[in-house]
């Protein structure tokens, strides 16, 4: 991920806040509403969406026996919203990778249940067999890929977020030149930020005053008081920011594809090649049948929605 496990740390801590704001989340299967009635502000009602999924009894005829016996034992790092992450009981997975993989699981005609790992152990847990799958917003790469393989569901990258209503009119990178703008220190965000400083000044134009901190959450202050124009944040956690936070008024992301992007892929034991082949035929058929773009949008993140599920498509 291009995060440091530390600023995600810090970045959960401040996506907990807006949850916890919202009042509740789903109480379970594809995101189905709370007790209460309305889903939580931020969090969609992604019931009707999963449930919709029809078996495919070829996609689960070709699948491994003791898939077909025990369902899916998918791991993820349950910290990163939208992506995955727990509601406000503190028990039930959601986000919209929770719900691909449940619409996945659905199609393939078998169960899934999710753990709660540490991103670092997820790789080895795959390779020794304890899960079949991973899905935690990992990045897909050529270096990774020779240790599992994957099967892409998502593009991400860095996306730059703004006030609401863009009063210091930025449309993209080249227009931060000569403006303040906050990342996370150490990440890939502010390795970008520095090098768009460098084209700014070579073509003639102010530098991007970067302001680098520990606290995502801090950044966001400077944001809503206009200390900075703009924060560089990653394409699924700006967007969620942007619907949740002040309900949705403070802030915004500037349209577009995600800078320097790159596919999030489904990691899968590079031995198991028929389960691999399943997931990715399944996921293609929930694209072709307009599933997976549902989920997305209910979520606020089809600017990362790709078009096919490529197999190890990252570089």
């Amino acid at each position: 991920m291009s995060r440091s496990r530390a600023a995600q740390a810090v970045l959960l801590a401040s996506l907990a806040v807006l949850v916890t704001a919202c009042g509740g989340g789903p109480d379970g299967a594809g995101g189905t509403s709370q007790a209460a009635g309305a889903p939580a502000s931020g969090i969609p009602d992604t019931a009707a969406i999963v449930q919709g999924v029809q078996k495919d009894a070829q996609l689960n005829a070709a699948l491994p026996d003791n898939v077909k016996q025990a369902g899916l034992h998918l791991a993820s790092n349950l910290q990163s919203a939208p992506n995955n992450f727990y509601a406000a009981d503190g028990k039930t997975p959601i986000g919209y990778e929770v719900d691909l993989a449940k619409a996945i699981a659905a199609k393939l005609g078998v169960q899934v249940t999710h753990q709660d790992m540490a991103f670092g152990s997820l790789i080895t847990s795959l390779q020794s067999g304890r899960i079949d799958l991973t899905m935690a917003g990992m990045n897909d790469t050529k270096a990774r890929q020779a240790q599992i393989d994957f099967v892409d569901y998502f593009t991400s990258g860095i996306t730059i977020m703004i006030r609401k209503g863009n009063p210091d009119g930025i449309t993209g990178p080249d227009t931060l030149c000569g403006k303040n703008v906050a990342v996370v220190q150490g990440t890939s965000h502010q390795k970008f930020a520095e090098a768009q400083s460098t084209k700014c000044t070579q073509a003639g134009k102010p530098a991007v005053n970067v302001t680098a901190t520990d606290s995502d959450n801090q950044n966001q202050n400077q944001l809503r008081t206009g200390r900075v124009a703009a924060i560089l944040n990653d394409l699924p956690s700006a967007v969620y920011i942007s619907r949740t936070a002040g309900e949705g008024k403070f802030f915004e992301v500037v349209p577009g594809e995600p800078i320097e992007g790159g596919p999030y892929g489904i990691g899968v034991n590079k031995a198991n090649t028929a389960l691999r082949d399943s997931v990715q035929k399944a996921l293609q058929a929930l694209i072709a049948d307009g599933t997976y773009g549902k989920v997305l949008q209910a979520w606020g993140v089809e600017q990362g929605a790709i078009k096919e599920a490529a197999v190890n498509g990252g570089s």
